[in-house]
């Protein structure tokens, strides 16, 4: 299918899974005149199979353990009724949360998955991971030049604030590694941390409820590479969107390295090509009714992930002609979307239609 999409600051194609340009036929033109296009947000961290228990936990913990062990007495039968949820379907949930928001490349901080390769609608990037040096066993050899992700020095006391040396030790701390938390680092850690040039995954609404408080300025200050994480909603306020929210009230980080934190500094150190809008680049393209850093699900008009439209504002809905009936209307929050769950590889359907959504009610 050959989707053409016009918004305010520009037009653009998609056809095979790249961006083209707008000229020529299109099976599909989705018009959307008050939306700004940009290229698919990268969540730099995950766990997708997470996302519909709700946040547990009567915080706020010394540090991610006790907040691991707390909640499996605490919350025992919530976890089983989670569990219970089919795996592929949890990682729907997961991914489609991410899909409404903008995301188009996703880290999931878990093994891999097989349902990831079987017509998963957004891009899990392939990053070698474990769980922390307190859980998940034995930690790999470093693999230089490969990204490696950890969550680390989860936590607020001595023993959190340890395990950036810990890890040093073991030879984990270099410009390979994907930092994630790191909200109980000490001065000594910070040091070695931009030493090394490791990078830092932030997540800082997942912090605040679980400790209090999110990674020290003096780690995030400009001069190491800052990426931006949801977390699950077992602990985050919500999506990407509303992650990038928290991280600029913070003001932590200014505004171009938030940008850069859910864009191209994010696709570097995750190891995936940087995200663009030119002809030629990987079809990973949303449009917002507003700019970016103060934008909710309810300004993202369309997600196309991979070349496929998975995510529309049901005023464009009469423009997809039969495309339309490879989705459904959801509401999640409030937002009624028309999330397009078809199979990437269903025959291509449709005669050329349009409509301004300007014209249609929202």
């Amino acid at each position: 299918m050959r989707l053409l999409v016009e918004a305010a600051d520009g037009a653009l194609g998609i056809a095979g899974g790249r961006i083209v340009a707008p000229s020529g036929d299109f099976d599909v033109i989705l018009r959307v005149p008050d939306g700004l296009l940009r290229p698919g947000l990268v969540n730099a961290h995950d766990h997708l199979h997470r996302n519909h228990y709700g946040r547990l936990g009567a915080p706020p913990y010394a540090n991610a353990y006790d907040w691991g062990r707390d909640i499996h007495a605490r919350h025992a039968d919530a976890i089983a009724r989670g569990r219970a949820l089919p795996r592929r379907e949890a990682l729907l949930r997961g991914a489609w949360k991410n899909l409404r928001a903008g995301v188009t490349t996703v880290v999931h901080h878990d093994p891999w998955e097989p349902a990831f390769e079987a017509d998963f609608p957004l891009r899990v990037a392939r990053v070698a991971s474990a769980h922390s040096l307190g859980f998940g066993g034995e930690l790999p050899a470093p693999v230089p030049g490969a990204p490696f992700a950890i969550h680390l020095a989860e936590g607020v006391d001595a023993a959190s604030a340890a395990e950036v040396g810990a890890l040093a030790a073991r030879g984990l701390v270099t410009r390979d590694l994907l930092a994630v938390h790191a909200v109980g680092v000490d001065d000594a850690g910070i040091a070695l941390l931009r030493e090394r040039g490791a990078a830092i995954v932030w997540c800082p609404s997942s912090n605040r409820f679980l400790f209090g408080r999110t990674a020290p300025a003096a780690l995030l200050a400009p001069g190491i590479d800052v990426l931006l994480g949801s977390d699950s909603l077992l602990t985050a306020d919500g999506s990407l969107l509303r992650e990038l929210r928290v991280a600029r009230e913070t003001a932590l980080v200014d505004d171009d390295r938030l940008l850069d934190a859910v864009g191209a500094v994010a696709a570097r150190r995750i190891g995936v090509e940087a995200p663009a809008l030119t002809a030629g680049a990987r079809a990973d393209v949303v449009v917002l009714r507003r700019p970016l850093l103060g934008a909710s699900e309810a300004d993202v008009a369309l997600v196309v992930a991979n070349g496929v439209l998975r995510v529309a504002d049901p005023a464009l809905v009469p423009a997809l002609g039969a495309l339309a009936d490879a989705g459904r209307l959801e509401t999640q929050d409030g937002v009624v979307r028309w999330i397009g769950d078809q199979r990437v590889s269903s025959p291509e359907r449709g005669l050329a239609t349009s409509i301004d959504s300007s014209r249609a009610a929202r």
